[in-house]
């Protein structure tokens, strides 16, 4: 079956992500993103500060204090509570701590240096925005190098890189079971992350010999620190884009650049892996939420705190 590029205007609201990520369904998207979240703090932790002035093309005019209602388990269906001085009910004990890190790394300490321009590597084997192929047809490539980077216009634009690992209900399979700066490695080892590369900003590993047998998709996702506190958007990002290697040989299996940049969206999912009648294919999303790392791992079913 011929894969057909989609093309887009604007980004993705939460309400409709679910059929992003459908293995057999197309990116939808959406003119009325209405989802603003709470800026995030250097520790990741939810603040009951202001959103502030942050120009949203698609967002609603008095976006002043709107807070986030509590992620339930239910988060596919999360629903965001408008009125101001409204704030989240107390997170279960078993929340996840996006402050908690693994290996020592902060992203005060980070060193990727994702601000300096960088030259665009090589794009051997490019796909189109919304195609969908499958990564490798012999079937014997068990271990991948998902390579990411971008560049900036605005040197404040500091771009974090998360890999999401879904079940068939497009949620994390557990509250622990996604990878960024904060935690490099999945609980099974099978996805192990590196802030620096040489030719890309960054790259995640996967080992597919040891990937958890529930994981039904990876979604990779590039998502700008501080973006409401700041005022950031993906309108000031160019050259973003994904390359999935061969990790033993180093040769490209598939590659994809961003076309679309929006002015309304803090998040893009670049694309994502998943699993269709025994093999895993690659989707090219390019699409976004307003929605930093927080908001995110709620979108995912990840109960933070």
């Amino acid at each position: 079956m011929n894969n057909i590029p989609m093309k887009s205007s604007s980004p993705i609201s939460s309400t409709d992500l679910n059929n992003l990520n459908n293995t057999t369904g197309t990116a939808v998207e959406s003119n009325n993103i209405t989802n603003i979240n709470l800026p995030k703090t250097q520790a990741y932790k939810q603040q009951n500060n202001q959103v502030g002035n942050m120009p949203h093309s698609a967002a609603t005019n008095q976006v002043g204090n709107m807070q986030h209602a509590a992620a339930t388990n239910q988060v596919g269906n999360m629903q965001h509570a408008a009125a101001a001085g409204q704030t989240a009910p107390v997170m279960p004990d078993n929340r996840f701590q996006l402050n908690q890190s693994q290996n020592g790394m902060s992203h005060s300490n980070q060193t990727n240096c994702s601000t300096e321009a960088k030259p665009l590597p090589q794009l051997k084997k490019p796909v189109q925005k919304g195609q969908k192929v499958i990564l490798d047809e012999s079937g014997r490539i068990t271990k991948l190098k998902v390579c990411l980077g971008w560049n900036v216009k605005n040197p404040e634009c500091d771009i974090d890189v998360s890999a999401f690992m879904l079940g068939k209900n497009s949620k994390v399979i557990g509250d622990e079971w996604f990878v960024f700066y904060g935690q490099t490695e999945s609980p099974d080892k099978s996805l192990n992350f590196t802030p620096q590369d040489n030719i890309d900003r960054q790259y995640i590993s996967i080992d597919f010999s040891k990937l958890n047998k529930d994981t039904a998709k990876i979604v990779f996702v590039l998502t700008i620190n501080e973006a409401f506190a700041k005022h950031l958007n993906f309108s000031m990002v160019y050259d973003a884009y994904i390359r999935i290697l061969d990790f033993n040989s180093g040769n490209e299996l598939i590659s994809f650049k961003m076309t679309d940049y929006y002015q309304n969206v803090i998040s893009m999912m670049i694309g994502e892996l998943y699993l269709h009648n025994g093999s895993w294919k690659f989707n090219a999303i390019g699409n976004g939420v307003a929605k930093d790392l927080n908001g995110l791992c709620g979108l995912y079913g990840v109960n933070v705190e």
